[in-house]
């Protein structure tokens, strides 16, 4: 039986991500427009010297774009968030010790003392360690947004689904929207995580949340409400 899909499906995401997104979205069927609106870049950062018991790793883009600083914590075990992150740590040389599910904050929340690097981008969420956990942030790449092209804003206008992979992506996303008058009632937002929600803002015609905090399960939000909404 042929499904039917009443909205299209747009992916803004940047690359990588954005072709592994849509080559799963094609595999289960949906024709998805892929209209990234950022790129990521490497930015210039200073390796610390001191000795860390762990990399706290949640996006994959810290071994994507961490540069040759990287080799100086080649020893250092990986604590990642998601199976591609750690996927990105392997191919890099790292050694994982852990994969974490639902953001940096709930793996941060049962560390050990001891002394961890957090190796992240310009945009990042706030961490509270338990006490004895001591951690250093460097930021190793930055996600430069882009202006959503005349052929995006047109597919917009007629009504989409969303995918939402990041808090970044829904306030930018959001802007775009307002910039261009475009109505947010005809568009529909399937989110990762609840903060992706609440930073996207209000008006939209639909704001849901996939289950677990994996491409593939946002994705199946959003082929679902391709079909209902």
């Amino acid at each position: 039986m042929t499904v039917r899909y009443l909205l299209p499906l747009v992916v803004i995401r940047p690359e990588p991500g954005n072709s592994t997104t849509c080559a799963t979205a094609r595999e289960m069927g949906l024709a998805p427009i892929s209209a990234p609106l950022f790129e990521i870049k490497a930015v210039d950062w200073d390796a610390p010297t001191e000795r860390f018991d762990a990399i706290l790793a949640g996006s994959a883009n810290v071994f994507r774009h961490g540069g040759a600083g990287l080799a100086d914590f080649a020893d250092v075990p990986v604590i990642a968030v998601g199976e591609t992150t750690a996927a990105a740590a392997r191919s890099a040389g790292f050694a994982v010790s852990r994969i974490g599910e639902g953001g940096l904050q709930p793996v941060v929340g049962s560390l050990p003392p001891g002394n961890y690097i957090r190796i992240a981008g310009e945009d990042r969420v706030v961490l509270t360690p338990p006490e004895g956990a001591r951690i250093v942030t460097v930021v190793t790449y930055a996600s430069r947004k882009r202006a959503a092209s005349a052929a995006l804003q047109s597919v917009l206008e007629r009504g989409a689904v969303v995918l939402l992979h990041s808090g970044e992506a829904a306030r930018h996303f959001a802007q775009e929207c307002e910039r261009l008058g475009i109505r947010k009632e005809s568009l529909h937002l399937a989110c990762l995580a609840p903060r992706i929600a609440e930073l996207a803002g209000n008006g939209w015609g639909t704001v849901a949340v996939a289950a677990g905090r994996t491409d593939k399960e946002v994705l199946e939000l959003g082929a679902r409400m391709c079909q209902t909404v």
